[in-house]
């Protein structure tokens, strides 16, 4: 009963991460990764099954590993979250909220600060 939850997640995940793969507005990563959480405490069928699927592979594979990720890779994951976040930043500074946009600033900075010197780049 309290592997259901985290099936549902997980498959949530592998299907948000299916169509951000296609789609260059949806990042990919932060969903595979939520799947890849999920189906390691959840079912070990469910882990062997995804950690085998080319979803994975082309875009985890490499970092779960610890090896990094492609420069194409990261780049893809910073401009989305650049631009997804440059939405709220504008939609919460035409509303006036200041410390929204203060706090939105300091995360997409750590962010860019994180896939720069955090993630080792490797070569495709």
């Amino acid at each position: 009963m309290k592997k259901m939850p985290y099936i549902i997640l997980g498959c949530i995940g592998v299907g948000l991460g299916a169509v951000g793969a296609v789609v260059p507005m949806l990042p990919a990563f932060p969903f595979l990764m939520l799947a890849a959480f999920c189906f390691a405490r959840s079912s070990e069928k469910l882990n062997n099954w995804f950690i085998n699927t080319k979803l994975y592979k082309d875009n985890l594979a490499d970092y779960v590993a610890g090896r990094g990720m492609t420069i194409k890779t990261k780049v893809r994951i910073m401009v989305t979250v650049t631009l997804l976040m440059s939405v709220g930043f504008v939609m919460m500074g035409l509303k006036g909220v200041t410390v929204g946009c203060i706090v939105l600033g300091c995360v997409w900075a750590f962010h860019i600060v994180y896939f720069i010197f955090g993630v080792k780049t490797i070569q495709a």
